[in-house]
């Protein structure tokens, strides 16, 4: 199956129908790092504007240090969130979702409310595997 731009298609069929293949690799980087736990909950929270870094460790419950300073450095490096540092005594930075993070707020709000309204479910179900293995 060929793609408008030439190369073939990822897939036969579903949305991976529509991407090139040479793209496909790119696309599940890009799913991997928005789908991410802690990328989805920091997206969230800057929902309402700008945050200090210690305002998002406290808002992010569970979150170490080492894995928000990753997590932020590669929502950044992805253009999902602009890091503004102030120079004041004590050093003052900041972090706000970008249009294209904004763009990603929405869908991101709709997955973690489908998991909070479907959380008994979910937990039904495991309970019920593990207790039949």
């Amino acid at each position: 199956m060929e793609h408008a731009g030439g190369s073939a298609a990822a897939a036969s069929r579903g949305p991976c129908a529509a991407i090139p293949a040479d793209q496909m690799a790119f696309i599940r980087q890009i799913l991997d790092r928005v789908g991410d736990k802690w990328s989805m909950l920091i997206i969230a929270i800057l929902e309402d504007g700008s945050l200090r870094y210690t305002d998002l460790q406290r808002d992010v419950p569970g979150i170490s240090q080492r894995m928000l300073s990753h997590t932020l450095r590669q929502l950044q490096q992805d253009g999902l969130i602009t890091r503004t540092a102030y120079a004041e005594v004590p050093p003052r930075v900041e972090y706000t979702l970008t249009p294209l993070g904004r763009g990603l707020l929405d869908i991101v709000k709709q997955l973690i409310g489908w998991a909070s309204d479907h959380h008994d479910e979910i937990r039904a179900h495991r309970d019920r595997a593990t207790a039949g293995s």
